[in-house]
């Protein structure tokens, strides 16, 4: 077997433990609100999670293509390059999971692509509208479903303002189920497109750069297959940080929250837009506690998270730009 396919084989394998790894690590952005809320038990909410993530990550590929041929020039990428990325990626979800840090998994591993491309071939390796594209996406996921579900948080205590509370309790209890549903599809949609991207990417330089960008349907099957047995194995850690630390959460408010998320998170996947499922979920909850008052929200803990997303984008850039150099310095190559 020869470097080439032993590079592509390290690739596939390395996309196949990122998409574990972005599964568990991910899983509170689906399951948080519903576990916290005590409407599924963890073991009854990351079942129906891992299962739908699955199907999400199989609706489309147009999250697919941005990542794999849309941020970085596809021609111009070799094989240690996309290694060096996913090492970069895995390093950081699994320094963020111990911390207990819901990082977005999507911006870990687009910012180590960025910074594996950069250290072997420049800047002129950038295609600057697609990363405008992403950068938007980072501001706009949060920023957005804050304000929808706030919007959304009021419009229901507006139409439930004669209902009593025990009923309330009771309906929404069910909805959040279906909300919570439709958040894990999102999720699966948004977020298990993006490796797909990345091992499209190593196949296209595998195989000399050449023809037209697609992402095959075995890429399609295993990465959803991966995120969706990573989701099924939990990552209690973050979902408590993300459904009991930031804000008090009952059904209506958890429905709510997942609602707005999966919406817009919805929105930007048929758009092509690779945004984190982790700040789009995150600014939902401020959103919903903001509705009650400004005090209802723990904003120190909100401060930690935020600073985390901040720091991903020059961590995994680092990371990225670090192991390409060390894979290029020690002779790995196709």
């Amino acid at each position: 077997m020869d470097n080439a396919t032993l590079l592509l084989a390290l690739v596939v394998l390395l996309g196949i433990v990122f998409e574990f790894v972005n599964g568990f690590h991910d899983a509170a952005n689906a399951i948080a609100t519903v576990v916290a809320t005590r409407v599924l038990t963890p073991a009854q909410a990351i079942l129906m999670a891992g299962v739908l993530n699955l199907v999400g990550a199989l609706s489309g590929e147009a999250v697919a293509k941005t990542v794999g041929n849309g941020i970085v020039d596809a021609k111009i990428v070799t094989q240690e390059i996309v290694v060096a990325a996913l090492i970069g990626a895995i390093v950081w979800d699994l320094i963020t999971f111990v911390a207990a840090l819901p990082t977005s998994s999507s911006h870990a591993l687009i910012f180590s692509v960025i910074g594996a491309a950069l250290s072997v071939h420049g800047p002129e390796v950038i295609i600057f509208g697609g990363l405008q594209k992403t950068t938007l996406g980072i501001a706009y996921s949060p920023t957005v479903a804050f304000v929808v579900a706030y919007l959304l948080m009021l419009a229901i205590y507006w139409g439930l303002r004669g209902v009593t509370y025990r009923f309330v309790n009771m309906f929404f209890g069910k909805a959040q189920i279906l909300s919570s549903a439709y958040m894990a599809f999102s999720h699966g949609g948004n977020d298990g497109q993006k490796t797909m991207g990345i091992i499209a990417l190593a196949l296209y330089a595998f195989h000399n750069n050449q023809g037209d960008f697609v992402i095959d349907t075995w890429v399609k099957v295993v990465c959803a297959v991966s995120i969706g047995l990573g989701t099924a194995t939990g990552g209690w850690r973050i979902i408590r940080t993300m459904g009991m630390r930031i804000t008090a959460l009952k059904p209506v408010n958890g429905f709510a929250a997942e609602t707005s998320a999966a919406t817009v998170i919805e929105i930007a996947t048929r758009l092509g837009i690779p945004i984190s499922t982790t700040h789009a979920i995150s600014g939902a909850i401020l959103g919903v506690g903001a509705t009650r008052r400004l005090s209802a929200v723990r904003w120190g803990i909100a401060g930690r998270i935020v600073t985390a997303w901040i720091l991903t984008i020059p961590g995994c850039f680092v990371l990225g730009y670090v192991t390409a150099t060390v894979l290029r310095t020690i002779g790995v190559h196709p």
